[in-house]
């Protein structure tokens, strides 16, 4: 007989304490918060923006059709905005679509866009009052919350920071995504931003300095011409430039902690054959320890390629 209090006794209650405490979901001020079912370590990323996301969530069962896509999509995190003053109906619906979304096992990244966030001052202060909408949300849903905050700022698209060359943004754009980081570390939340290539050209310091800013970035590799009927050569060109671009990103930063890096497409570069350019991305890049996933824009365009489809009484259009 093993007494009560014997070694082995003690140490089987411990391992047991342990094994409890390690399976609890996450608390929120002191309630039971359920978590989205993280996929696999191996599992490469795959997210998708929802923009207008309080237009879209206004169609009947809006929320099932989007779990239903990402089933179909193989997606596995969305990106959806939240306005800064969301009122009841907004929220009532963003809640519904986590809700369905963590039943999934899918991520929902609450997604702040701005073209001059990177500003100090009264921009840099308006994207962080959004930042502290999300987290406020969070304190009021905690039982459908969201996993972190996805980043949009497009200084690049003001016209004095236009040209391949031009990045003299950038200090500005990363004081910002460490304002953020702050906040949202301490939120327990993950934290995304999106970049455009060419700051991944930047000198040795200023990429350090971004890539060690944030925990994820997601390059967005717009702009390309995919629409062909032979995609091999597309393909092939897909290929040589993202290799090209993560090599550029890294180079030179061995040993500093630094941001995984998802590729971004968009259907408006790639029609059809976007699923087909994606699959690729992970092929290409299953054994970089850099890269975690593909990103594509967006599920908007479904929306609108069905509306138009249903406009011209076409059997063959997409549904969502």
């Amino acid at each position: 007989m093993i007494s009560s209090g014997s070694p082995l006794r003690l140490t089987c209650a411990v391992a047991l304490l342990a094994l409890v405490a390690g399976a609890a979901p996450r608390a929120i001020a002191g309630q039971t918060v359920p978590e989205a079912a993280a996929p696999p370590a191996a599992t490469p990323v795959h997210g998708m923006w929802i923009w207008r996301s309080s237009a879209v969530l206004q169609a009947p069962q809006a929320a099932l059709a989007i779990r239903n896509f990402c089933a179909n999509e193989d997606i596995n995190e969305i990106y959806v905005t939240i306005s800064r003053h969301y009122g009841a109906l907004e929220a009532l619906q963003l809640a519904d679509l986590i809700g369905q979304m963590h039943q999934a096992g899918i991520r929902v990244e609450a997604l702040v866009s701005s073209t001059d966030g990177d500003e100090p001052g009264a921009p840099r202060t308006h994207l962080i009052d959004q930042v502290q909408s999300i987290l406020q949300f969070n304190r009021e849903h905690w039982a459908a919350h969201f996993d972190g905050v996805h980043l949009a700022i497009e200084p690049q698209q003001r016209d004095e920071n236009k040209g391949a060359d031009n990045i003299g943004y950038l200090p500005g754009l990363i004081d910002t995504y460490r304002a953020v980081r702050r906040l949202t570390d301490r939120a327990d939340l993950s934290l995304n931003a999106d970049i455009p290539p060419k700051l991944l050209r930047a000198e040795l310091l200023q990429r350090r300095a971004l890539l060690s800013a944030v925990p994820r970035l997601t390059l967005m590799l717009y702009g390309r011409d995919g629409r062909r009927e032979d995609a091999a050569p597309e393909l092939e060109r897909l290929r040589e430039v993202s290799a090209h671009l993560l090599e550029s990103a890294y180079d030179g930063l061995d040993g500093t902690p630094l941001a995984h890096m998802l590729i971004a497409l968009r259907t408006a570069d790639y029609g059809s054959q976007l699923p087909q350019m994606l699959a690729a991305l992970d092929q290409a890049y299953r054994t970089n320890s850099h890269y975690i996933g593909w990103a594509r824009e967006s599920y908007n365009d479904v929306l609108a390629d069905a509306e138009k489809g249903a406009a011209l009484g076409s059997p063959d259009a997409p549904l969502p």
